[in-house]
């Protein structure tokens, strides 16, 4: 998890200048929802409390890698994003935890596609504008491209998130005793 945060922080850095993309889409798009399957995984496999935990490890693994691996302490927009990624990672987690926990009785595929989806809308807004407002970076326009990726990589994570599934058990109900074993 933390390792994907510190991508995910260090790609936002580049606007992907192909096709005219470099006012509405930066690498981080590409790699951050790797995040949220993540997170779901161990909330199907463990339950909310484990999976709160992943989040609350890949925070602070992300967090301290990117304070120390790519945040430029003289460049303002370089501690902006490392304290806009914090915010808008835990934030946006805990919801997908949350989320997850209130439908994961539902079809295999609802918990996850709709906890990453509203997920994915807090995190890119939480992000972008914390990071980039008022910096004359087009953000909104990035946060949009960013989110419209995000959308579509968590739906394609659905394909890994399936496949995992299966070779995964569903420990979350229950307790620490009869996991061990």
């Amino acid at each position: 998890m933390g390792i994907i945060v510190l991508a995910s922080n260090y790609l936002v850095q580049f606007p992907v200048n192909y096709f005219g993309f470099n006012e509405i889409l930066t690498y981080g798009a590409f790699s951050y929802p790797i995040t949220f399957l993540i997170t779901d995984l161990a909330n199907r496999a463990y339950g909310k409390y484990v999976a709160r935990k992943v989040v609350y490890i890949g925070f602070i693994i992300g967090i301290l890698l990117t304070l120390f691996v790519s945040t430029n302490f003289s460049d303002t927009i370089s501690i902006r994003i490392a304290i806009g990624s914090g915010v808008a990672f835990f934030v946006a987690q805990n919801l997908d935890v949350q989320i997850f926990d209130n439908l994961r009785k539902k079809t295999w595929f609802v918990a996850p596609l709709v906890s990453s989806i509203l997920g994915s809308i807090t995190d890119t807004f939480l992000f972008f504008s914390i990071a980039f407002y008022s910096t004359g970076i087009p953000w909104v326009t990035l946060a949009i491209g960013d989110l419209l990726v995000k959308l579509i990589i968590t739906t394609v994570m659905l394909i890994p998130f399936r496949l995992l599934l299966n070779k995964i058990k569903d420990y979350s109900t229950k307790s620490v005793t009869e996991i061990k074993t």
